[in-house]
């Protein structure tokens, strides 16, 4: 009669379609007690301004990870990369999903969700020296077996040229494990065998690594690496705070000077701003990390946009089959505490999302605005939360 539309779950997505991968780190570490050197949320009660626009959510919740969905493919960001820690003890057996660290966001949020076949993902095996790593028996026998039926084998999981995309943080160490490159490079091609063997053409590696030059720069890629990126982006403020100008003209400087060195092997990483304070504390100085050290900097939304625009233009006028017209990577989808995210937030709402739908997308559909909270569900989103008890006692 007054055609009112009573919805009990996440609108269904209205995607604005880009006309190349818009990727976007995902950090699932949120979940008290799961990230084993921070306590998520919990770290974040002294800063209201970076809390999530839904509040402190709940990352195992399949419904979060709607509305996740929802808000990144309406603004043309098309693929989650979630970083993918094995546990140290791991190491060397057959994985599964409890030999994980922070596994919960993509197992049994993210690949549970309604909207899952939607948004395409990846992995980042993050290889850091606090997680476990592999060697030529170990990445062959037990995390290709892993990835290939857990992720590869899903409709929506990175394939490019029907080769699954596996990105790698943290080369250092491999280094360490093979310290002749045609070591690592015969071991990634096991892998391009392994998969050839489940039905793809290969594997596509890509390395976090934006300081290698020169010489150093070809012996890594000697390693069996495709193609390089950055985790934010490769510009370092010399100050605290400088003029949003400089901001733009460095990262966008740095990507150009890159594109220099090789116009074919390196991905744009375009970063909203970095601004860990949260991290500044005696815990984690006593870690080891030195986060106090950084020069804070941001590039607002405006600014961000512009960035943006800059860096595709560059990315376009490549030759063909560089993958930095393939691949755009934008930093960071939810780094709360280490202080770079363009997810919701109370203090930015939706804006660095609009910056991206405006410079990568025809703009051709109406992002819903609607929060949870706006249609009543936001109780669905925590786990903590319990319907108060009213009655008389």
């Amino acid at each position: 009669m007054y055609n009112i539309k009573l919805e009990n779950y996440v609108p269904v997505p209205q995607p604005a379609e880009p006309d190349r991968i818009v990727a976007v780190h995902y950090y699932a570490a949120w979940k008290k007690g799961s990230a084993g050197i921070h306590g998520g949320f919990d770290d974040l009660h002294g800063y209201p301004d970076r809390t999530p626009l839904c509040g402190y959510y709940d990352e195992e919740n399949p419904e979060y990870a709607d509305w996740e969905i929802k808000w990144a493919i309406e603004h043309g960001v098309n693929c989650f990369i979630h970083c993918w820690y094995r546990k140290p003890e791991n190491m060397g057996k057959p994985v599964t999903v409890n030999d994980l660290r922070c596994g919960h966001g993509l197992h049994d949020a993210f690949l549970n969700s309604r909207y899952c076949d939607m948004m395409k993902f990846a992995i980042m095996f993050e290889n850091s020296p606090r997680w476990g790593t592999t060697d030529s028996q170990d990445i062959v026998e037990n995390l290709m077996p892993f990835w290939c039926e857990n992720y590869f084998k899903r409709k929506n999981y990175l394939i490019i040229d029907n080769k699954p995309v596996l990105f790698i943080f943290f080369p250092e160490r491999l280094e360490d494990v093979w310290p002749d490159p045609k070591d690592q490079a015969a071991a990634f091609d096991s892998c391009r065998e392994y998969a050839k063997a489940q039905g793809f053409d290969g594997m596509i590696f890509g390395v976090c690594n934006y300081k290698a030059t020169g010489e150093k720069y070809e012996s890594l890629m000697s390693r069996g690496y495709d193609f390089r990126f950055g985790y934010t982006t490769p510009y370092h403020a010399p100050d605290n705070l400088p003029p949003e100008k400089d901001v733009i003209e460095g990262q966008c400087a740095d990507l150009a000077a890159k594109y220099s060195d090789d116009p074919m092997r390196f991905l744009p990483t375009a970063s909203c701003f970095y601004d860990p304070t949260p991290r500044f504390s005696k815990h984690w100085r006593d870690m080891g990390y030195e986060f106090h050290k950084t020069k804070i900097w941001y590039a607002s939304p405006e600014g961000f946009r512009k960035v943006l625009r800059r860096m595709k233009e560059m990315s376009d006028a490549l030759p063909q089959g560089a993958w930095g017209k393939r691949i755009f990577m934008l930093d960071n989808w939810n780094e709360w505490d280490e202080g770079h995210f363009i997810a919701p937030s109370h203090k930015f709402g939706y804006k660095y999302l609009q910056a991206v739908r405006e410079e990568f997308t025809e703009r051709e559909n109406l992002p819903d605005y609607r929060t949870p909270q706006d249609m009543g569900l936001s109780a669905n989103l925590n786990k903590s939360w319990e319907e108060p008890d009213f009655s008389d006692k």
